[in-house]
């Protein structure tokens, strides 16, 4: 954690300054900008959830293309039956 301590006689703006250096010199704000935007890796249960919804999700519309009955709206049901 970064700490400053007004001296004796100094104003305002340049303890906010000298304050805004030292953040600077510290490099916590590059830090933070750098993991800002990061996103949690999926855990090994995940990952293979997702997977076994992708293989689910396939052989269905293989199964109704094969019989000829697969378009868009068909493909929407058919997500929405396998998240409920």
């Amino acid at each position: 954690m970064i700490e400053v301590k007004k001296k004796d006689r100094e104003t305002s703006e340049s303890l906010i300054r000298r304050f805004g250096r030292r953040v600077q010199q510290s490099g916590v704000l590059m830090q933070a900008r750098k993991i800002r935007f990061r996103k949690d890796e999926k855990s090994k249960t995940e990952m293979r959830q997702g997977a076994m919804y992708k293989v689910k999700v396939k052989k269905i519309v293989d199964r109704l293309k094969k019989m000829g009955k697969f378009d868009d709206e068909t493909f929407k049901n058919v997500k929405k039956k396998l998240i409920k």
